[in-house]
């Protein structure tokens, strides 16, 4: 019974659109301040100063590309894959800082919605990698741009 409801193409499609959404909502915030964002990388002092910026660039653009691909449905499990990989990431980063003390916000929004890292980010961050995986395993073409059969 589980495994048909895991299945079903929508929630598969559900769980695409929330993560795609998730991350556009992240990636647009992040885009139109790349200063502030450059700043909450900063903060988690765990790369040189001469590569924050190339990731307070890249990252989300990342984030915005992979989300619209997602959203459409256009190579689901590789964007899944990105996604989950920025995500373990991102939980590896909050988990260090947390770790060495540090009280600092998380950037995971730009500085729409100023949020302190903790155990609540990595568990959110964790519940966005579950999902992520999920589409990872399952895929999810119900309604997409690809031309898979269903």
């Amino acid at each position: 019974m589980i495994i048909k409801i895991l299945n079903n193409k929508y929630l598969l499609l559900a769980g695409r659109i929330v993560l795609a959404f998730v991350f556009l909502y992240a990636a647009y915030f992040k885009i139109s301040n790349p200063e502030s964002f450059a700043q909450s990388i900063s903060n988690y002092r765990l790369l040189p100063l001469s590569l924050v910026n190339i990731f307070a660039i890249s990252i989300p653009w990342i984030e915005f590309v992979t989300a619209i691909l997602l959203l459409f449905g256009i190579a689901v499990r590789e964007n899944s894959l990105i996604i989950s990989s920025l995500l373990l990431i991102f939980i590896f980063a909050i988990g260090i800082s947390l770790i060495r003390g540090l009280n600092i916000d998380c950037g995971c929004f730009g500085t729409v919605a100023e949020s302190k890292i903790g155990i609540q980010k990595i568990l959110e961050n964790i519940g966005l990698l579950i999902l992520g995986l999920w589409l990872v395993i399952k895929d999810s073409v119900h309604f997409s741009l690809s031309h898979h059969k269903n």
